[in-house]
């Protein structure tokens, strides 16, 4: 029996809140069971020097954690004056999921930044991360085409990510923080609509895991990422 009393393939409650932030051209609050992240996605018209008069965009990313996420303070990282390698690994996984179903051509010569900030963390962060940082950059895009059409839709395709592990010897989908704490293995699943794999981060923490249960981990990693892709689509009303 899993701790929460879920079934190895029932995932926490989503919930995706669309337009959360008044300002952003596109965001979204990203519920996962306990797990808050408040994705904004800001467009730039410009690029960064080494992507400039290459006739294609850019999408990346940031991410961080405020202080009380979690279950006792963390200093913020700002007044430590350094990024620690966890943020930098996560917002780099961010930036390149993203970017794997973007058509940066037709994006045209424009930068879109996703900060995706973590208020409450009970497990998956950076994947309800990359998972509402696809309905943001959704929401901004069609901002963008509503006064400016695109020629392509730059992101014709969606992604999704979920977590995965072994926990008390069996397959689970869905990890919150007590399992995610004590899992023997421990992974995270980056998958796209159409069924292709952008990443795969599985690490033993307890015991080496063979084939098959990679295997197992990988089709409960599509059963989550089906219910993500509806509820993303939902979300910016193409439910």
């Amino acid at each position: 029996m899993r701790p929460s009393g879920r079934a190895p393939d029932q995932m926490r409650d989503i919930e995706m809140i669309p337009g959360f932030s008044a300002h952003a051209e596109g965001s979204c609050l990203v519920k996962f069971g306990g797990t808050h992240v408040l994705v904004t996605a800001s467009v730039e018209e410009r690029l960064p020097p080494w992507l400039r008069g290459q006739g294609k965009g850019w999408v990346t990313a940031e991410y961080g954690m405020l202080p009380r996420a979690t279950h006792t303070r963390g200093s913020r990282e700002a007044a430590k004056g350094k990024q620690s390698g966890r943020t930098q690994e996560i917002q780099r996984l961010i930036g390149r999921s993203l970017r794997a179903v973007t058509d940066l051509v037709a994006l045209g010569e424009r930068q879109i930044t996703l900060d995706c900030d973590v208020i409450q963390a009970d497990g998956g962060t950076r994947t309800a991360s990359i998972s509402g940082a696809w309905v943001a950059l959704r929401l901004a895009l069609d901002g963008i085409h509503a006064k400016t059409p695109f020629a392509t839709d730059p992101l014709a395709l969606q992604v999704a990510a979920i977590s995965c592990g072994v926990y008390q010897g069996n397959p689970v989908l869905d990890l919150d923080y007590i399992e995610d704490s004590g899992a023997d293995t421990d992974a995270n699943f980056v998958l796209t609509g159409d069924g292709g794999m952008v990443e795969l981060q599985a690490t033993a923490e307890g015991a080496p895991y063979d084939e098959e249960t990679l295997l197992r981990m990988l089709r409960l990693a599509r059963i989550g990422c089906g219910e993500v892709f509806k509820a993303q689509l939902k979300a910016v009303g193409r439910g």
